[in-house]
């Protein structure tokens, strides 16, 4: 893949690319500015132990050793154990719990071990040995939020054992439709990243681990792209078939070998193989690492082209490697012949165009003197 001196010629404001930079390479930078959660969110570690938060109901149970104590009678032979449940309560707006001669216990941000290590601290001068034993009853915080093109949008507790995106995504229902026209976006501590949903199915470094907070946002928007220049018509509806126009991936992703095909394949007495252009916004960082000169470019985005030369067999294995994303714009040139046939062709109109009224004139006169002539002669 490569940038060519024509094609630069034709669009303004576009760099080349050195020629030192190899097709391979070009490749795999691509692959990694692909639109893929995995590469926004690149931390693998599961979520980290639940932890209560303002809102949360949790329960307390106090064990202690012996009767007689703080909470155990002396008669205890009369209760069924020597413990006492306190009723549920949520953590206060201050992150609290309350426990009789404990006082306010900080609940919030830690997990159920630290808030019953506390309560032990808070009561082992008073209490016969004691032990605490705190549970969530009802999760309010740790929540995860699945929302958008899904069957049961829903906001539901976060999995103690962690969970993967597709499986909150499974727990609301999964995508309404099949998928190869969703995306996804998660949002996780104020970034945002987004993926086809197939690359989550099929790239399993996109499934990363869902986080308490984080909010799943699926949307239907199918990918298309422009085709234009010397592609071979097939008939048929708009949208579907070859020829120029605007197509539909009709898949999570597709190859560019892939979208000249679905616009028909590149027509024989017209294309030149060895001009196929593809033209797309890049974003500066990619655009610099590919070693296009953005120096002239103030924006975020800057316009490059890509060339791919299918007299070379080596084309063919580049243009299946090299996927093409979303408002892509395919252009296949003329071949030279066919510019040169145009050229003689407005040079046959042009040279037409005058000789026509001179031979319409020379007929006419011929016709007069055939007319005038004499019979008899």
């Amino acid at each position: 893949m490569k940038f060519t001196a024509a094609a630069i010629r034709r669009i303004r404001n576009v760099s080349p690319m050195p020629s030192s930079r190899s097709p391979p390479r070009v490749i795999d930078a691509l692959a990694t500015y692909s639109p893929r959660i995995g590469n926004v969110f690149t931390d693998r570690r599961p979520p980290r132990e639940i932890k209560f938060g303002i809102g949360d109901v949790v329960s307390v149970t106090i064990f202690e050793a012996a009767a007689g104590g703080l909470f155990i009678p002396a008669e205890a032979s009369v209760r069924p154990g020597n413990f006492i449940n306190l009723p549920n309560q949520n953590v206060d707006t201050n992150g609290n719990i309350s426990v009789p001669y404990g006082g306010a216990i900080r609940a919030a941000g830690r997990t159920p071990s630290e808030v019953q290590q506390s309560i032990v601290d808070a009561l082992k001068n008073r209490a016969i040995e004691p032990q605490a034993v705190v549970a969530l009853i009802d999760q309010r915080t740790s929540l995860i939020s699945v929302l958008g093109d899904v069957n049961t949008p829903n906001r539901f507790p976060a999995n103690a054992a962690g969970e993967h995106v597709l499986d909150a995504i499974t727990r609301a229902g999964g995508p309404k439709s099949q998928g190869y026209d969703t995306w996804v976006m998660l949002e996780r501590g104020g970034r945002r990243a987004t993926a086809p949903f197939g690359a989550l199915v099929y790239e399993p470094s996109n499934n990363i681990w869902a986080h308490p907070g984080d909010t799943i946002y699926l949307y239907r928007e199918p990918q298309t792209f422009l085709a234009f220049g010397a592609m071979a018509p097939t008939g048929g509806s708009f949208l579907q078939t070859g020829g120029q126009g605007h197509f539909e991936f009709g898949a999570w992703r597709v190859s560019l070998a892939e979208g000249v095909g679905k616009a028909g394949g590149l027509e024989q007495s017209l294309a030149e193989p060895a001009a196929v252009f593809l033209y797309r916004g890049e974003t500066r960082e990619l655009a610099e690492r590919l070693g296009v000169d953005c120096s002239r470019f103030p924006g975020p985005i800057i316009p490059v082209i890509y060339n791919v030369n299918f007299r070379n067999p080596e084309g063919y294995f580049l243009a299946t490697k090299f996927q093409m994303r979303n408002k892509d714009v395919l252009y296949v040139s003329n071949a030279t012949s066919v510019e040169i046939a145009k050229v003689l062709q407005y040079f046959r109109l042009t040279v037409a165009t005058v000789n026509d009224p001179i031979v319409a004139a020379q007929n006419a006169f011929l016709l007069r003197n055939i007319i005038n002539a004499d019979p008899a002669r």
